[in-house]
């Protein structure tokens, strides 16, 4: 992939999360961590340790910030995302995608609430408190789970198809119908 094409995709991914997280929507249900493991699999390391910081930030300025410890491990998390999409790139499948979208769902929800429950006086410095922190938190995290797995499914399954299909737009035009198996 040139560095053009790089920098297409990721102004074109930098619109989808801030637009899905500025657009009316489910709470959690965002496109940032898809965006995350779609750049470590596919773009490399600099875009996914940049873009879910970038469309992050860019629609932080609208949403509006908040206590920055909080911001800082919800940010960590998603660079996370970028990481583990790079450590999923050399054996990337089906398997290893949707494995890799349920996990970072996973790290997003321990590290955001353990962080809700170390920097607010919202929960007891206990680790009963902790514990409530992560079941009140619950229903956001079904949200950030389905919302990761159809962002992953979508981002992920449009840039393969597309693969595809201008694979097949470049196969000789001899037969065409038979390079699919028809007739």
């Amino acid at each position: 992939m040139t560095h053009k094409t790089k920098i297409i995709i990721s102004l074109a991914l930098i619109a989808i999360g801030i637009g899905g997280r500025l657009l009316p929507h489910v709470w959690n249900f965002t496109p940032v961590a898809a965006i995350a493991l779609f750049a470590g699999v596919y773009l490399g390391r600099p875009y996914a340790l940049v873009l879910p910081i970038i469309t992050m930030f860019a629609s932080d300025i609208f949403i509006g910030f908040y206590e920055w410890k909080l911001m800082l491990a919800v940010y960590i998390s998603f660079v996370l995302a970028g990481i583990l999409g790079i450590l999923i790139k050399k054996y990337k499948s089906f398997e290893t995608v949707l494995a890799g979208s349920i996990t970072v769902s996973v790290l997003f929800f321990l590290i955001a609430n353990w962080a809700v429950w170390q920097f607010t006086s919202w929960y007891p410095s206990s680790f009963e408190g902790l514990i409530q922190s992560y079941i009140m938190a619950l229903p956001f995290f079904r949200n950030t789970l389905a919302g990761n797995i159809f962002y992953t499914l979508a981002i992920f399954g449009a840039y393969e198809g597309a693969f595809i299909w201008v694979r097949y737009r470049k196969a000789p035009c001899v037969s065409k119908n038979k390079s699919l198996g028809v007739g």
